[in-house]
This record gives structure tokens, sequence and C-alpha cells, in this order.
């Protein structure tokens, strides 16, 4: 049995703020920093121990993966995680910056829980969920990670709402009409236990 483990990155500065993120690169709060920390010890205890990790290149994510492998005792692994941009949280277009409440009182309710919540309608000027998917994540999990874990490799994959949502559906284990209940809450591991490939049990530490 080997382990795939997504990781949202700890409580950032605009999640305190209620903001609309995407591409910003914002840092963690001091919460968030111990949300990560909390999360390497959970992997600690877990026993688990990774033979590559994955991390966007937005320092919330990246930080988050530092910090969760210094505390499952696992800092080695900091030096040959990788970083890209096709993990990187949705873009939000002209919605960035926006808080939002105020984008609610601006735009409506409805118009609001379309461009967050919808699969295929993307804010002005930014991405939908789909694109995330089938743009970025998807070519990139299958050029570069699916190979290790089809390996029995064990690997860590510390990353943001949207893109780990992306994860969710490529993996197969949500759908475009399901994947609007599957939250994924920041600093908390999310196991994928495999066998053969095949996805047997998940759940977060």
């Amino acid at each position: 049995m080997n382990y795939l483990i997504l990781l949202r990155h700890g409580q950032s500065e605009w999640n305190l703020q209620n903001r609309f993120t995407g591409f910003k690169d914002v840092d963690l709060t001091e919460n968030g920093v111990e949300e990560a920390k909390s999360a390497g010890v959970k992997l600690k205890e877990a026993g688990i121990e990774f033979d590559q990790a994955f991390t966007s290149t937005l320092t919330r994510a990246n930080k988050t993966a530092k910090l969760a492998l210094e505390n499952a005792e696992q800092a080695d692994l900091i030096e040959t995680m990788i970083y890209h941009d096709d993990l990187r949280e949705r873009d939000y277009g002209d919605l960035t910056g926006l808080n939002k409440d105020e984008t609610r009182e601006k735009y409506g309710e409805e118009q609001v829980h379309i461009w967050r919540r919808s699969y295929d309608t993307p804010p002005p000027g930014g991405e939908c969920l789909q694109d995330v998917v089938e743009n970025r994540v998807r070519p990139y999990y299958e050029a570069n990670i699916k190979g290790l874990v089809d390996e029995g490799k064990n690997v860590l994959i510390a990353a943001h709402g949207n893109s780990l949502r992306a994860m969710l559906i490529i993996l197969g284990v949500e759908t475009p009409e399901s994947i609007n209940q599957a939250e994924i809450p920041t600093g908390q591991p999310l196991v994928f236990e495999i066998e053969n490939s095949a996805i047997k049990k998940r759940y977060f530490l």
C-alpha cells in the first residue's frame, strides 16, 4: 500500500480578509503557519514517509509544504521538492483582491455563486474549475505525478482549494456534479490509501 496526500495551504492573509486570492502571492497568517506545522505533526504520527513532494509556485502553498515536512521530520525532501505553476490556485480574474461579501453586494448573490461554484462558468477574465482540471492539473498530474503513485511511491501535493478540488475529479472520487459538496479545509492532510494504483480509502488526518 502507498499514500497520496493532498494538503491545502494553511490560512492565508487573504483567507482571513475574505478576499478572492487566485494567482495573487500572499503569505500565511500566524494561524496558517500553525496549521501547516500541525499537518506535519499529524503526518509524522500517522507514520507516512514521502518519496516526493510537489507544490505550487505560490508562497502560501510551498511554505505550508516546507513547514509540514519539517514538522514531519522529513526536511530532507524540501531540497528536492518540485514547484510548478500548473498547481496554482484558480485564476479569479477581475475578482482577484475583492472582498467576497462586497462582491455579492455588487454583482448579486446568485451571480457570485455561479462564478464560485459553477464547473464551467469562469468569472470575468478568470478560470472556471473545468479550466483548472483540463488545462493545468490533469496534464501535469498525468505527466509528472501519476507514474510515481502507480510505482507505489508516497507523494505529497501541497496546493490550493481549487487545484486540489481539481485533483479530486482527476482521481475519480468526485465528479463535476458532486464537487461543490467537497470541502478541503486549510492545513488538514487528505490521505488516499492506494493499492495497485486503486484508491482503497480516503480520509482526513
